[in-house]
């Protein structure tokens, strides 16, 4: 038993602490959004966005927030205790749904002349070696099925890229798990130029003679940086 609580407890707090870092991150996109100033983007490095994909969605979601914030402080106003705790939980859950959008728009995929940092809010941000993709393309999915060794971060219910890997890259996962895939589905704004600048960037890595690296393991997806 008290190995067993000795278990719990670890896991909860490491599923705290990261809950903790992801809300801290999405704070930290609100004002990267608020400045202009995109994660991961600069030198040789050029971003593709995906906020598009669910702009709609959020904007939507964040309006009935809104609503129901209104709504309960109406409803609540003769029970002032409740109704200060409701009214922070309304608000708290609006920021974070206005941090969801920022993290969209401040982490974008990026590719430069090695890599394709592809990225979904603050959850993913997985680093795929230019070496190591087999093959790109332009691919539009409504439906996934979870599968080993497969990722899909899907946007607005939808992927638009599918890229083959020769060998397994590695990520971060939420909770600070590392997973490896072969196979990665994401969706871009711009999927058409993406692909194409992915095998314009490949084939002038072949043509220099840049021999595949190995395993490569992605940054945390909660990084503050």
């Amino acid at each position: 038993m008290r190995k067993m609580s000795v278990g719990t407890l670890r896991s909860a707090y490491r599923i705290g602490r990261s809950l903790v870092r992801h809300e801290l991150l999405l704070l930290t996109c609100l004002l990267r959004w608020v400045a202009r100033r995109p994660h991961g983007v600069g030198g040789e490095g050029r971003a593709y966005g995906y906020a598009r994909g669910q702009g709609a969605v959020m904007f939507g979601f964040g309006f009935v927030c809104v609503v129901e914030t209104v709504t309960m402080s109406v409803l609540l106003h003769d029970f002032p205790m409740v109704h200060q705790v409701v009214l922070v939980l309304d608000l708290y859950t609006v920021l974070i749904v206005a941090g969801l959008h920022a993290a969209s728009v401040t982490r974008p995929h990026v590719l430069t002349d090695t890599a394709l940092r592809v990225r979904r809010f603050a959850t993913v941000d997985l680093c795929v070696p230019l070496g190591a993709v087999a093959s790109v393309r332009r691919e539009l999915r409504t439906t996934h099925e979870k599968r080993e060794g497969e990722l899909d971060l899907a946007v607005g219910s939808q992927t638009t890229i599918t890229v083959e890997l020769t060998e397994p890259v590695a990520y971060s996962t939420f909770f600070g798990g590392r997973r490896a895939v072969r196979l990665v589905r994401f969706h871009a704004d711009e999927s058409d130029q993406l692909v194409r600048d992915i095998r314009d960037r490949g084939e002038v890595r072949e043509a220099q003679g840049v021999t595949q690296g190995r395993i490569a393991l992605s940054p945390l997806p909660a990084e503050l940086g």
